[in-house]
């Protein structure tokens, strides 16, 4: 698998909206901590605890750096498809599962909530599908996306069972071990599909980029 080097004008706008992107979702991750704070909640650990709050961070940075790399007209190494399409992974999820599990949950101001778990997801996923300056992901690689939210898990449940702070109520170790062993298997198998879904699209190409840009290869 090799990197992919961007050629077409285009994407000098595309990484100029990356940046814009990730700052400006960096900024709303900050306010929400901020308006956190004001509320007299600033433990840092139980803010930033929220699945949702680190993979919003950890996608903005990316979007940042690739953005940075498109106006410099950087090639894309293959590591660094892999993490954007982990991170893209973990968007999906957390649009999905907010969207359905734990809709209206949490105390950020509805337009937040809308920002994180609508809009930068959509960005990223749209992003990912149309923009093609990444690597062909191959598919003995789809298992880089498990040991993050699967450590993240491990955290939750061990503060749930020792502090008793828990993100989401389904998390919580009062619903009985059958029930957590069960949302467990659940979300993994959710990353999983999320996952194969970002590995599936690296294989297509864009009408962003004019026909004979560059088009991403690799192993399988």
């Amino acid at each position: 698998m090799i990197g992919v080097t961007p050629a077409a004008p285009t994407l000098a706008a595309v990484g100029a909206i990356r940046v814009a992107v990730g700052v400006l979702a960096i900024a709303v991750v900050g306010y929400a901590y901020g308006l956190s704070v004001a509320a007299g909640e600033p433990n840092p650990f139980d803010y930033f605890g929220y699945f949702t709050n680190q993979t919003s961070v950890v996608v903005s940075v990316l979007l940042v750096i690739a953005g940075v790399r498109s106006l410099a007209r950087r090639a894309t190494p293959a590591w660094f498809s892999v993490l954007r399409g982990a991170a893209t992974t973990y968007s999906i999820v957390v649009a999905v599962i907010y969207n359905t599990l734990v809709p209206g949950t949490g105390s950020a101001p509805p337009w937040v909530s809308a920002a994180l778990h609508v809009v930068l997801p959509a960005i990223v996923l749209l992003d990912w599908a149309l923009v093609p300056d990444r690597s062909l992901l191959p598919w003995r690689r789809l298992w880089v996306v498990l040991p993050y939210p699967l450590v993240w898990l491990v955290v939750v449940l061990v503060r749930g069972a020792t502090d008793g702070w828990v993100p989401y109520g389904f998390l919580l170790p009062e619903n009985g071990a059958t029930s957590l062993a069960l949302h467990v298997v659940g979300l993994s198998a959710a990353v999983l599909a999320a996952g194969a879904l970002v590995w599936v699209l690296s294989r297509r190409s864009s009408r962003v980029v004019a026909q004979g840009g560059p088009r991403a290869v690799g192993g399988r």
